[in-house]
């Protein structure tokens, strides 16, 4: 019985839950499923998540420049998604962001492109600075 619990306790350390507010935005793995809401499209992150977005965020300005960032990467392709040059907590940060109304005043401070040799920091620093970024 001990061992159950230990088992039990191992899998569930592992995850981390964050309190979302999910009232249009549908996160996915990767699917083969391509029928998406009226309204809606899908974008892909980075890290291979699939998010089903509001044809209203295309209004929001870091929404804009997140899919002009994501053609610079990738390039228009019309036989795959898109996928945007950020990983799924970046979105989901965003999307929160542009839920609340603060996306706006932001959105220069969240796409600023960094000096790849500022990108050299250790794994702690890097820690540390997804902890800020939640904060904001």
């Amino acid at each position: 019985m001990a061992r159950k619990w230990q088992k039990f306790a191992a899998i569930h350390r592992k995850r981390i839950s964050f309190p979302r507010n999910n009232d249009n935005i549908n996160v996915e793995s990767c699917s083969t499923s391509s029928v998406v809401e009226k309204g809606h499209f899908v974008v892909y992150t980075t890290d291979k998540k699939r998010f089903v977005i509001p044809l209203t965020f295309l209004k929001s300005d870091v929404f804009g420049d997140l899919l002009k960032m994501s053609e610079e990467e990738y390039g228009l392709s019309s036989d795959g998604p898109i996928t945007v040059p950020c990983d799924a907590l970046f979105m989901h940060y965003i999307i929160l962001l542009i839920q609340r109304g603060r996306a706006g005043s932001l959105h220069k401070a969240l796409l600023m492109p960094v000096d790849k040799s500022h990108c050299l920091l250790s794994s702690s620093h890097q820690g540390l600075m997804n902890q800020q970024l939640l904060v904001c």
